[in-house]
């Protein structure tokens, strides 16, 4: 019954007015911003005016010389946020990544919860502990105004070596096990709170033995299929709303795209095999394994053609603006590549989920 509702609510659309194809495209897209004011912020205003979707907030630059970005006290924060949802026609997801450990926008030297990594909490997996360390996360997000966070982390510590997962951190155990049974508190914590957890990184990042934020990853010697076992037990147990996916590139799967711009992997893979039926949300497109390697025009053909809803901009590692994306999409399906049908399609699969922290939708 729950996916004839779905199928309905897709087909027919919840919108209560038509939107414009700007608008809708704008709903597709997950921008980063400067500022942590919107008077220091006309740009993201003015998007935020026009329909963007999502916004992903950070405390910093990828140039440490610089100083804070968006995220400077929780009071600044919480107003930030709160002036944000004013502005926007359609509630705006606030993303974050609050992973814990060395990936932690939220530092407890200047007001927030201290949270530590994934794999100190994997290592005490404690079913007690977890509980209460996500449950006062999801609070500390729920007070500031963020809907949406980038986690957990469900990659396996499985190779040493590697330099972004296990090197930092960020995974909780080689356990498939462990992964999931600490990734599903993390998720029932935000949930109770009306937040998304965003899982990362389809389909496993773990083996890999290079950084995707710095180029090409080939992990098509080293990926193993069990890591894709936490994915699968957390799908199983309808637990998945949003999954992030990885710009890792496995000719075992796709001979030609890596995972974020792969049909085989998001579609024939995730979705069909695997049976996920929620958002997908891509890596940062921004990142040196895609920026480096294709065009904007076949990042964002691919990626969307691939079955990814949502478009992550960070604008941490370059600049484009809504207007430059807008102008790409409709570019696009003015040569066919994309279909007007499909962008809005999209936009309604993303206010459907909406519905499930919003009243007003």
């Amino acid at each position: 019954m729950k996916y004839l509702i779905f199928f309905l609510l897709i087909t027919f659309g919840f919108s209560k007015q038509p939107y414009s194809l700007d608008h809708e495209i704008a709903q597709v897209l997950l921008l980063g911003f400067e500022g942590a004011t919107l008077k220091e912020s006309p740009s993201i205003k003015k998007d935020i005016q026009a329909g963007l979707g999502s916004i992903i907030l950070f405390d910093g630059f990828q140039d440490k010389s610089r100083g804070a970005n968006n995220v400077k006290s929780p009071k600044q924060l919480k107003k930030l946020i709160s002036d944000m949802q004013a502005l926007s026609p359609e509630p705006l997801l606030t993303c974050i990544d609050q992973e814990g450990g060395t990936v932690t926008r939220l530092k407890e030297e200047i007001g927030f919860l201290s949270l530590p990594s994934a794999e100190s909490v994997g290592t005490k997996d404690s079913l007690e502990y977890s509980k209460n360390l996500y449950a006062k996360l999801a609070s500390e997000l729920k007070d500031l105004g963020i809907n949406c966070v980038f986690a957990p982390v469900v990659d396996l510590a499985i190779e040493p070596k590697n330099p972004v997962i296990f090197q930092r951190q960020r995974s909780y155990s080689a356990d498939p096990k462990i992964v999931a049974k600490h990734a599903e508190i993390f998720m029932d914590a935000m949930r109770d709170k009306k937040i998304f957890s965003i899982i990362k990184h389809f389909p496993g990042h773990g083996s890999s033995l290079s950084d995707s934020h710095k180029g090409f990853v080939d992990v098509s010697d080293t990926w193993k299929e069990v890591e894709l076992e936490p994915f699968v037990k957390l799908i199983d147990k309808n637990k998945v709303e949003m999954i992030m996916t990885a710009h890792i590139f496995n000719k075992h799967i796709d001979s030609k795209y890596p995972a974020t711009m792969s049909y085989n992997t998001n579609t024939k893979l995730l979705k069909n095999k695997l049976g996920f039926k929620g958002l997908m949300i891509s890596d940062g497109l921004q990142m040196h394994a895609i920026s480096k390697n294709f065009s904007l025009e076949e990042t964002v053909e691919k990626t969307l053609n691939s079955g990814v809803d949502i478009l992550l901009f960070a604008n941490q590692l370059g600049f484009n603006s809504r207007d430059e994306l807008v102008g790409v999409v409709k570019k696009l399906i003015k040569q066919k590549k994309l279909s007007e049908e499909s962008i809005r399609r999209k936009a309604e699969r993303i206010r459907f989920f909406k519905r499930k922290i919003f009243d007003t939708l």
